[in-house]
């Protein structure tokens, strides 16, 4: 199976290529820029291997939340390579994308969590939030619409998931000890986030990356569940593009 996927979510612009198992890919963090550096990447990734569009059986792509900028130019990337080539696309969550990346990181370090939650920089004094339990992540892109992504300051993040923590304990639902980690930029932001309740250990830098997306949208290609390109649509979460002073209109929202 031959799939690519592409991230520019983020500050990190990156293309991943999986011929018959077997990964390439281009990564490179620049503050701007990404529209030139793509379309190379996947340039190089396609001749290296000798393989043209159609020989592909999907792309996926980082569908956000993230910059903007940086989901609409994947989604648009992906939207005119699929069309061109007749070939169905897979979205994937920029934060599940964090997550998986955080799983193989707490991994190499000797840890198995049970849980990660993932706080990407929002900017504006906020966060792109959600909570990954270790044990749905490899189907995170065949359930990409389940995923409850939000955005909320630090003190909304923090008062949300005490509360989650205590409920679950008076419930008893926390019948076993779990093993929760924290990823994503957000942290890195927010240095207060790290206090969470409950969080073992937090990686701040780990940013999404092609390379866990292409793992994530491996599953929903392999059972059929890509998507028409003209589908292939950035997920904002956030509806404003700036803050606007309450004289002013209200913000457009982005379609």
């Amino acid at each position: 199976m031959n799939v690519l996927a592409l991230d520019t979510s983020t500050e990190a612009c990156s293309a991943a290529l999986s011929v018959a198992g077997q990964l390439s890919v281009r990564e490179v963090e620049a503050p701007r820029g990404h529209a030139d550096l793509l379309l190379p990447m996947i340039d190089e990734l396609l001749d290296e291997a000798g393989l043209a569009l159609s020989n592909l059986q999907a792309i996926a792509f980082a569908r956000g939340p993230g910059s903007f900028t940086g989901v609409r130019l994947a989604a648009s990337v992906v939207q005119g390579l699929a069309f061109g080539a007749g070939l169905p696309v897979v979205p994937v969550s920029t934060l599940a994308a964090v997550a998986l990346r955080a799983l193989e990181t707490a991994r190499n370090d000797g840890l198995e969590p049970n849980e990660i939650w993932v706080c990407n920089d929002a900017r504006m004094g906020e966060v792109y939030h959600a909570v990954f339990a270790v044990s749905d992540l490899a189907q995170a892109a065949t359930h990409s619409g389940g995923v409850a992504e939000s955005v909320s300051s630090p003190r909304v993040v923090t008062e949300r998931w005490a509360e989650q923590t205590v409920a679950s304990t008076t419930a008893g639902v926390i019948a076993q000890p779990r093993l929760v980690i924290g990823a994503g930029h957000g942290y890195r932001a927010h240095p207060e986030l790290a206090a969470l309740p409950g969080l073992t250990k937090v990686y701040p830098d780990l940013l999404p990356r092609a390379r866990e997306v292409l793992a994530l949208a491996v599953p929903a290609v392999e059972a059929g569940l890509g998507i028409d390109p003209t589908q292939a649509v950035p997920i904002y979460v956030r509806d404003q593009v700036a803050k606007i002073p309450e004289c002013h209109s209200p913000a457009t929202r982005v379609v």
